[in-house]
């Protein structure tokens, strides 16, 4: 069933979709909305597909690492990581 509404667009993202239409691929102006709201209810969670991609490829990244050699590990003994994260945190408080 299809519901007949009005929606007004900004020129910039009108401009964007007559662009579409006229590269042949969309063949209207209603096609295009729609392929955006297909990709919101894709995603689940509102998060575009390049959010999407680029949270994938860090996951993808953290995993690789996880199953390289444990020797080339940073220790969180070696590290300083959360002493100087401290730091910043009691510098900022001071400066308030």
């Amino acid at each position: 069933m299809n519901v007949k509404n009005t929606i007004t667009l900004s020129d910039r993202y009108m401009r964007y979709a007559e662009q579409q239409v006229e590269d042949g691929q969309f063949p209207s102006v209603e096609k295009v909305v729609e392929a955006g709201l297909d990709e919101l209810m894709r995603s689940g969670d509102g998060m575009t597909q390049e959010h999407h991609d680029a949270v994938t490829a860090m996951a993808n990244e953290i995993n690789r690492r996880l199953d390289g050699p444990r020797d080339k590990w940073i220790s969180m003994e070696e590290d300083n990581l959360f002493d100087r994260v401290r730091a910043r945190i009691a510098d900022r408080q001071q400066a308030k």
